[in-house]
């Protein structure tokens, strides 16, 4: 009888540990929701904002302005997501928007024109662009994946290296008169809208589908979360890490393509900073730092988020370093929600 008693408790305990360990996940999912979500109300009370600031903020005109000035920087944010979502970093990300449209412009510009005279032509040109950042991006990840060195001192000493390179190549020029296929992704519009806005709708769009329901996004969500458990489970880490790093690169350099027709020219200084508020963006869009968690909406949201910001405080006309001021607060305002939400110490 006695027996019974305590198997019965033992059975009553356990199941009474499952649901408040279910509990506990289920407020742990809820709080990472809506930590999410969190920037929708926050996007349309800047909206509100900004329309009763100034007349000619919610005009069509400026609408579609923060769009396609935001377009390059979420290119930036979708390759820097994926990455952080493995449990690694790219800070060199801001050098291949750079480098990678300016070997573009040298390679089909004659040397009249500071090129190296080759004069390619321009679909060459544009294929050698993506084609550096996937080349970039295969180097960061044989040096990180294959020899196991540190992703943040790798790619920061890439970040310094593709620097040089670039003020070195255009000895510090900046680049103009490159054909019109350098331009057309920030100039062409489809229902009033840039292609470049919409180019980044359907990376987003394809990335979040492909990180909720094919398993080379759970993969990658597996090996953020424990790599040695996601090898253990059969993930092939290495080989998904290392596509990882390439699909960063050809994604950066397609945001500098996106900079490049929305400047209009490429100088030595294109890409310079911007991890930052690449950074931003990720965080205040719910990307983890640790790994393993994070969306492409709350990502996305945080790109448009930062956007809205900077359109605002440009037309309130204030001076550009105290908005690099304002979205490094941001960050470690994102950083405690996230502390909170969570209730993990971050490494």
């Amino acid at each position: 009888m006695a027996d019974t008693k305590a198997a019965a408790a033992s059975v009553t305990a356990g199941h009474t540990g499952k649901h408040q360990q279910s509990g506990r996940g289920g407020r742990s999912v809820l709080l990472r929701r809506a930590r999410e979500l969190a920037l929708v109300p926050a996007l349309l009370l800047l909206l509100v904002l900004g329309a009763l600031l100034n007349d000619s903020f919610l005009t069509e005109r400026n609408l579609i302005s923060i769009l396609g000035a935001s377009a390059a920087l979420a290119m930036v944010v979708l390759a820097e997501a994926l990455v952080l979502i493995t449990g690694k970093f790219d800070l060199s990300l801001e050098s291949v928007v750079g480098i990678a449209p300016a070997v573009g412009a040298l390679l089909v510009l004659p040397a009249a024109q500071a090129g190296f005279g080759t004069e390619l032509p321009a679909v060459v040109a544009v294929s050698a662009i993506l084609l550096v950042g996937a080349v970039i991006g295969a180097f960061n990840g044989v040096l990180v994946v294959k020899l196991k060195l540190n992703a943040f001192i790798v790619t920061l000493a890439m970040l310094i290296v593709l620097r040089g390179l670039l003020v070195g190549a255009t000895e510090g020029k900046t680049l103009f008169g490159m054909p019109d296929s350098f331009y057309t992704l920030a100039t062409t519009t489809f229902l009033t809208i840039p292609m470049s806005v919409w180019l980044a709708a359907a990376a987003f769009g394809l990335a979040g589908l492909v990180l909720k329901y094919h398993r080379v996004g759970r993969a990658l969500y597996a090996i953020g979360g424990n790599p040695e458990a996601a090898r253990a489970a059969g993930i092939r880490v290495e080989r998904v890490m290392l596509g990882v790093f390439v699909t960063a690169g050809v994604l950066a350099a397609l945001g500098g393509l996106i900079q490049t027709g929305y400047v209009g020219a490429i100088n030595a200084n294109q890409g310079q900073n911007m991890i930052f508020t690449v950074f931003a963006a990720a965080v205040i869009g719910g990307i983890s730092l640790d790994g393993g968690k994070g969306t492409m909406f709350g990502a996305l949201t945080g790109v448009l988020l930062l956007g809205v910001v900077q359109n605002l405080l440009t037309l309130a006309q204030v001076p550009s370093f105290w908005i690099q001021a304002i979205y490094g607060g941001i960050i470690l305002v994102a950083l405690m929600i996230a502390r909170v939400t969570t209730g993990r110490a971050q490494d």
